[in-house]
């Protein structure tokens, strides 16, 4: 599973609908169901004659306050394995049966990208919406114990009043979005290495 952080004005129910409406085309068909502050969008394959093997894959997504978190499942892909395996073998006994086979095999390594496409789709929906894995003007501000007024992160002293502001002050992965303490070698959420 693969997570990424969406710091910014990204509606939960516009990229759900968005990913249902993209992926229910052609041979792939898609489900959204809805909860709370939740969505899932259940990608699969359509049960159509000969159009490639059958696959699945799953996104979660859920919206807390300024942020959307994204999650990606691993994608089933024995059924994709099972028709290139196919084609392979009948194309052994006559290569030209392999021209038979040409749109299903275009279409195995389509789906064989379906990660790789709701990133892609997410990322540019975010990158529309003015999203980022940066922290939102709310998280880019620390709020001083004493006084309590907000002073910009990465102050040591509060510029009001003088008093510390806190011992570890948090930031995001530059991979996945996710808020690290600044103490961290790594990402907790995605292990990518900070600096």
């Amino acid at each position: 599973m693969k997570k990424k952080i969406y710091h910014g004005p990204l509606n939960l129910d516009e990229v759900a609908q968005a990913l249902a409406g993209f992926f229910n085309r052609g041979a792939l068909s898609a489900q959204l169901s809805r909860a709370n502050n939740q969505a899932f969008v259940q990608i699969v394959t359509r049960n159509i004659g000969h159009s490639g093997g059958r696959t699945s894959l799953g996104v979660a997504l859920r919206q807390v306050e300024d942020r959307l978190e994204v999650e990606v499942g691993k994608q089933a892909v024995l059924g994709i394995a099972a028709s290139l395996g196919a084609t392979a073998l009948l194309a052994l006994r006559n290569p030209l049966n392999l021209l038979g086979r040409l749109d299903d095999v275009a279409q195995d390594f389509e789906n064989l990208e379906l990660d790789d496409q709701v990133w892609e789709l997410v990322d540019r929906l975010a990158a529309d919406a003015g999203a980022s894995h940066e922290f939102t003007e709310r998280l880019k501000r620390l709020t001083c114990d004493y006084c309590r007024v907000a002073n910009p992160v990465g102050e040591g002293r509060c510029l009001a009043c003088g008093a510390p502001l806190g011992d570890v002050q948090p930031f995001t992965c530059s991979n996945c979005g996710n808020v690290v303490l600044g103490n961290e070698k790594q990402c907790p959420n995605c292990g990518y290495k900070l600096d």
